[in-house]
């Protein structure tokens, strides 16, 4: 038992640095910019009709 909580311990000692590391180097998301979550994995393209796309620049 006690190598599992050492291993445990371990585990979320990572998890918790990866979090960490990610928060301070990835750069910050855009809500407004990405689809909306109704359209998740939908497979269509979401470029007009939702509020969060209002003022973003049409190609």
């Amino acid at each position: 038992m006690n190598r599992l909580h050492r291993l445990s311990q371990w585990f979320w000692l990572a998890l918790v640095l990866f979090f960490v590391w990610d928060w301070w180097y990835s750069p910050a998301v855009n809500l407004r910019l990405e689809p909306p979550l109704i359209a998740a994995g939908s497979g269509q393209s979401s470029d007009a009709g939702h509020c969060a796309m209002a003022g973003a620049m049409k190609k």
